[in-house]
């Protein structure tokens, strides 16, 4: 190096993210503050509160009064949504698949509502209905909504709410390792049984012990099961024992059916989503 030279630093310049657009963007997961929490309590938590009231309580994550116990579902509401279609196209539109003879959008006969979602030029179908008496002036309003995160979902708009497990593969930071986000089971029998769930219809998994032995859970009312689940899990927790094989297989099937709200009874959890 000759006098006065300076040395210098090669330096390596790390490329701007790229952010996703157009569909792309639709799949991009929504930010936390976007998303709410549907409270879902079973019967029996209901009624009991109902015959108590101070048996409630303030919810610090829903904002409701509710049994202290009572599952959440996390959703994206009708305005998030909206505001994420505009984000991706401001020309966002949506049709019901038919109309009746007023000119309105014409609803099945349970009450439901097709409709066609356009984004960015691609058409795709979806379907709402609510569980709201059809002379309620909300019910068509969250009818419309339930239908548009329906559709929205056939775009890939907040899968990972509806999947409630690990869609895509993480990667660890600081590792190039690729690996799910879901823990590992620490036995055989417990890898087994994971494998085992994951590979069949929940709602087609049968009972083999204890109260509901020989049924399907598709035969099962959702306050049962969702009874059962708190019922077996809190008697691990106090044994400091994990479930394993049979009551694992339940717990892991179970759980799957109340997230997908795919109630046998006809209920369905997310009917009563906000719009």
């Amino acid at each position: 190096m000759k006098s006065g030279e300076s040395k210098t630093e090669n330096k390596t310049e790390t490329p701007a993210e790229v952010k996703p657009t157009g569909l792309a963007l639709l799949r991009a997961p929504f930010e936390k503050h976007q998303i709410s929490k549907l409270p879902k309590p079973t019967k029996a938590q209901t009624d009991e509160v109902k015959n108590d009231f101070q048996k409630g309580i303030r919810c610090p994550d829903c904002g409701a009064w509710h049994h202290p116990k009572v599952v959440h579902l996390d959703y994206v509401g009708h305005a998030a949504l909206t505001d994420r279609l505009l984000d991706v196209d401001e020309k966002w539109e949506w049709t019901p698949l038919a109309f009746d003879t007023d000119g309105l959008p014409k609803f099945d006969k349970i009450g439901g509502l097709w409709i066609k979602l356009t984004v960015c030029g691609v058409t795709r179908y979806g379907y709402g209905n609510t569980d709201k008496d059809s002379t309620d002036g909300n019910a068509e309003k969250e009818i419309i909504g339930d239908a548009l995160r329906n559709a929205a979902m056939r775009f890939g708009a907040a899968l990972d709410l509806w999947h409630k497990g690990d869609l895509h593969k993480l990667e660890n930071e600081g590792s190039d390792k690729k690996e799910t986000s879901q823990k590992q089971p620490e036995t055989k029998a417990a890898a087994a049984a994971q494998q085992k769930a994951q590979n069949q219809n929940p709602l087609d998994y049968v009972v083999t012990f204890g109260k509901f032995k020989g049924k399907a859970l598709k035969d099962i009312s959702m306050d049962d099961i969702a009874g059962y689940v708190s019922y077996l899990e809190k008697g691990a927790a106090t044994s400091n024992k994990p479930l394993t094989g049979a009551p694992l297989e339940f717990v892991q099937n179970s759980k799957k059916v109340l997230e997908a709200g795919a109630d046998p009874v006809g209920q369905n959890l997310n009917e009563d989503i906000p719009f």
